[in-house]
């Protein structure tokens, strides 16, 4: 019969194993649950920009005669910041409104963190227009090069980027 001194110590050694594989697992978990928590973040952000775009989208289309402002208005930041008039209590123009539905939709996407633009589609002849809402280290504008930082290069979109770019017709 062999004696239990042989023995001394391999129980811990079992242990510390077992605590080894255990503490792996515990981190492949915690490497996913911090994945899906920038997944749901990623997926916030898209559907608020979604939003965002539909809402101008929509108020484009009610006020389709004041196109050309609302570009004007849209297309230059500095533009974007303020209305002359507040259309909710006044009587406004065509153009006024279209003044004061840019710069509400300034105001709620700034709020959110995110820019808009209002620029030609890419990689098209129809003559349409996007809008394009970015967030993140992205700017809503087209590029040149491929990584810097805008939404779409040339006529593709950019895989990197974070943005959304909807067709206003």
């Amino acid at each position: 019969m062999k004696s239990m001194t042989n023995q001394a110590g391999v129980g811990m050694v079992e242990v510390l194993v077992a605590l080894l594989i255990l503490a792996i697992g515990v981190l492949g978990f915690v490497a996913l649950q911090y994945r899906a928590v920038e997944a749901t973040a990623e997926s916030a952000n898209r559907v608020q920009a979604i939003n965002f775009a539909r809402d101008l989208a929509e108020r484009i289309r009610v006020n389709r005669y004041a196109y050309p402002t609302y570009r004007t208005q849209i297309s230059t930041a500095a533009n974007q910041a303020t209305s002359a008039q507040n259309c909710a209590s006044q009587f406004c123009t065509i153009a006024q409104f279209a003044d004061y539905d840019v710069a509400q939709m300034r105001e709620k996407i700034s709020d959110a963190g995110m820019t808009f633009n209002l620029m030609p589609c890419q990689g098209t002849n129809n003559g349409r227009e996007c809008v394009y809402i970015a967030w993140g280290d992205t700017a809503a504008t087209n590029g040149t090069v491929d990584g810097e930082g805008n939404c779409t290069t040339a006529t593709a979109y950019d895989p990197n980027s974070t943005c959304i770019i909807m067709e206003v017709y």
